[in-house]
């Protein structure tokens, strides 16, 4: 397989190459230029392979030609081993048609885990292969940093570089970064908000000057191996609860798009997803972008914090699709973007729509979810959970309805709280978090200061 901008101007690359560029030089994202597709018989049986198996499957054809495959399907067995439940993603029932997909089983209980402990092991990999030592640099609004640094803290060829936004993210997503006391585990606290931690991220990756003496790699939803990671629960909830005997919505919550790209993707390769609903806070960037609004709101903070982003990264991959993958057109489009709000092609609006629907939840909501939930079924969901649920009520009708769970809980205390509940525990292995000694360095929200912290890390 090999993979394209949706800018249209960066080179064309293969997997390991992607993998280690992230961003591609154009400013755009890089996507499959063709996918393969299965048939309903193709499908029907893959529900009879385990989670790693069902994602070696899935997984390979954008991994063929990088490594063996042998040596592939020990990576992924190893990238799901640490998950606290033997199903990986398991599927409970919430009412008579409507189900919760858990993916907070992993090691830092939220759905990063599904890509970054792969992620971490093809960095270290490729990066072996070629004698290289590299530089991860993320922006995190809370969950993408925990995952990334628990991925990786174990690589001999990676530094790793997580920003977070000072004061902004909950105590146990920032405990679960600033805890890890490793040698080649840097975590940077920027006085702003997510935005500005991503700002400085993307410029830092457009600086080839920056990039290349330092093998900067990109461990956020920007980097494909990412999107590729998250389709396989689609696809493993799908075929459980009978997608090929009536259309299923799936409700993702979600503020960067690349879990809902995911999807995507499986849609593409022919897996039968009646609808996408995507789930925002106050933040409803996405929301307004599938009315054909692209614009800049300010930055609300609520109690789903890591949906708390302004700017929607990977909603430019299914725009290069929804533009009849033109990448000038669409660069055009981008930068434009960049400066002004930007209203979409009418046309294109109307292709988007007949796929996906976005609602937004506010704080008040979010809560009564939580209790309604909590109070009809027993079981407690987080904030972001909760969003998902809620948005529900757009999904078509006369659809079996699939809400994504993307994190414990316990990670949100606050939320909880304003829910009415008490803490929910973190589990037994976790018991201790909160007492750990932390590291991190607290820096202005200035790009040239980060690249200074950076250029000092690595001598």
């Amino acid at each position: 397989m090999r993979f394209i901008s949706t800018r249209g101007a960066a080179p064309i690359l293969s997997f390991d190459e992607v993998v280690l560029a992230g961003l591609a030089s154009d400013g755009g994202l890089y996507v499959p230029e063709s996918l393969p597709t299965y048939s309903e018989a193709d499908w029907r049986a893959m529900r009879a392979l385990s989670y790693p198996e069902l994602a070696l499957q899935l997984m390979w054809p954008f991994v063929e030609g990088s490594m063996p495959r042998e040596t592939f399907a020990r990576m992924v067995h190893d990238a799901y081993s640490g998950f606290r439940h033997a199903a990986i993603a398991p599927v409970k029932q919430l009412g008579s048609d409507r189900w919760l997909l858990e993916l907070f089983h992993g090691p830092t209980l939220a759905f990063k885990d599904f890509a970054l402990q792969l992620l971490g092991r093809l960095l270290d990999y490729f990066l072996s292969e070629r004698g290289e030592r590299g530089v991860i640099m993320g922006a995190t609004s809370g969950d993408t940093g925990s995952a990334a640094i628990e991925g990786c803290r174990h690589s001999s060829h990676l530094e790793i570089v997580i920003l977070h936004p000072h004061q902004r993210v909950s105590e146990v997503q920032r405990r679960q970064m600033t805890s890890v006391i490793a040698p080649n585990v840097h975590n940077v606290a920027i006085e702003g908000n997510f935005d500005d931690c991503q700002a400085i991220v993307k410029a830092s990756f457009l600086d080839q000057g920056f990039v290349q003496p330092h093998r900067l790699i990109a461990v956020n939803s920007i980097n494909l191996a990412r999107i590729m990671a998250q389709l396989v629960y689609y696809v493993y909830a799908g075929l459980r609860l009978g997608a090929f005997e009536r259309p299923l919505a799936f409700s993702v919550p979600s503020a960067n798009f690349g879990d809902v790209f995911g999807g995507y993707l499986a849609h593409v390769m022919g897996f039968p997803i009646g609808h996408f609903v995507v789930a925002t806070n106050a933040n409803d960037a996405l929301v307004r972008a599938l009315d054909g609004d692209l614009s800049r709101k300010p930055l609300v903070q609520t109690l789903s914090p890591s949906m708390d982003i302004v700017v929607s990264s990977n909603f430019e991959r299914l725009l290069f699709d929804l533009h009849g993958r033109d990448g000038a057109r669409l660069a055009a489009v981008m930068q434009s973007f960049q400066t002004n709000a930007v209203a979409l092609d009418p046309e294109v609006v109307a292709r988007a729509r007949q796929l996906f629907s976005a609602a937004a939840v506010d704080d008040a909501t979010t809560c009564a979810v939580i209790r309604d939930v909590f109070e009809t079924t027993g079981e407690l969901i987080d904030p972001h959970t909760a969003t998902g649920v809620a948005a529900l009520a757009v999904a078509p009708e006369g659809m079996g309805e699939v809400v994504l769970a993307t994190a414990h809980p316990a990670k949100f205390a606050a939320a909880v709280k304003e829910a009415g509940f008490p803490e929910a525990p973190l589990p037994p292995d976790m018991a201790d978090l909160l007492s750990r000694p932390e590291q991190f360095t607290i820096l202005p929200n200035d790009r040239a200061r980060v690249v200074e912290f950076v250029q000092s890390i690595m001598g």
